[in-house]
């Protein structure tokens, strides 16, 4: 029994240690947000005697993964350390060859004993292979550590590769009674603070959409003058021009993203149909009295965040 007790502490702790250092590949990955696309973010983390030896994440599409990069950031002088080593990566090493060679090569090349994968690659030309390489190599594979929260970072990549459509996020900001205007006027809701929090959003998704009367009355700009990054390709949605081809449109040209920041009837067009996967909800503190109604909150979301910014109230829903 006390054998059993001893060498469960121990596998406890290992499994503490690979969080660890699995959280470091997650910060690592984030630096990638705005340039990977349309590649996945990745981190990676080279440990060996107790400390970090190399780490490295995916900078830009078509430029070295995080895995070459995590390698070509170990020193000379601690190479001979890489026989004991593990590899730590967030999103499962590619094991064919794309406009870069495979990283499931790359890491049975170094003859590291052991690696830890975030979670498994969806992508049709991955889908665990990277994994079966490394197993078939004799090294020693743990899959599935911060396996939620892995999958979180990448969730545009897995739904576009997944369910073949993108990402979607619904955003509207409303009055503090509900409404989206003043009765049909449009009227100012969001801060100059949260309007910066909106442009960041728009930098991060590839796409933007609204509908034909948004774009015909108040002709919006959709880029992101307030914040850093490339705007998203705008699109709008019509009689002629309905949801599946927005979505065709976008697999066609590999948008994974897709933020709707139409009127009501364009938003709840997207409710109604179910395609949908986050909300962004700004409520302000005007009281208008009456104007066109905010779209009502699904029965199947599910409260992510509120958090006060700037003295509105913004929420976000991801779908349950």
């Amino acid at each position: 029994m006390r054998l059993f007790h001893a060498i469960f502490a121990c596998m406890k702790e290992q499994e503490n240690i690979d969080k660890c250092y699995m959280r470091r590949c997650l910060q690592l990955a984030e630096n990638g947000l705005l340039t990977t696309r349309p590649n996945p973010m990745v981190g990676a983390v080279i440990v060996a005697g107790g400390r970090i030896i190399g780490e490295g994440y995916h900078v830009r599409c078509g430029e070295a993964h995080a895995e070459v990069n995590a390698f070509a950031a170990v020193s000379k002088s601690d190479e001979w350390l890489l026989p004991q080593a593990t590899v730590y990566v967030s999103l499962e090493p590619c094991a064919h060859y794309g406009r870069t060679p495979p990283c499931a090569d790359l890491i049975v090349s170094k003859g590291v004993r052991r690696v830890v994968v975030g979670c498994v690659d969806p992508f049709a030309r991955v889908q665990g292979r990277g994994v079966g390489k490394l197993r078939e190599a004799g090294i020693d594979v743990t899959v599935g550590v911060l396996e939620e929260e892995c999958r979180w970072l990448n969730r545009r990549f897995f739904t576009f590769h997944q369910l073949h459509r993108p990402y979607i996020i619904l955003k509207w900001a409303q009055t503090a009674d509900g409404f989206l205007d003043d009765h049909g006027r449009a009227t100012a809701i969001s801060t100059p603070f949260t309007r910066m929090l909106v442009h960041q959003l728009r930098a991060e998704c590839d796409a933007i959409l609204v509908g034909r009367v948004t774009r015909e009355r108040e002709q919006p700009r959709l880029d992101v003058r307030h914040w850093a990054g490339p705007s998203p390709v705008s699109m709008t949605l019509s009689h002629d021009h309905g949801l599946e081809a927005v979505v065709d449109e976008c697999v066609e040209k590999g948008l994974l993203s897709l933020l709707v920041e139409g009127g009501r009837r364009t938003l709840l067009s997207f409710i109604e149909a179910g395609m949908w996967d986050e909300m962004r909800v700004e409520t302000g503190v005007a009281v208008v009295g009456g104007g066109t109604q905010a779209p009502p909150i699904p029965e199947n979301a599910t409260l992510r965040s509120r958090e006060w910014q700037d003295g509105n109230l913004v929420e976000w829903y991801v779908r349950g």
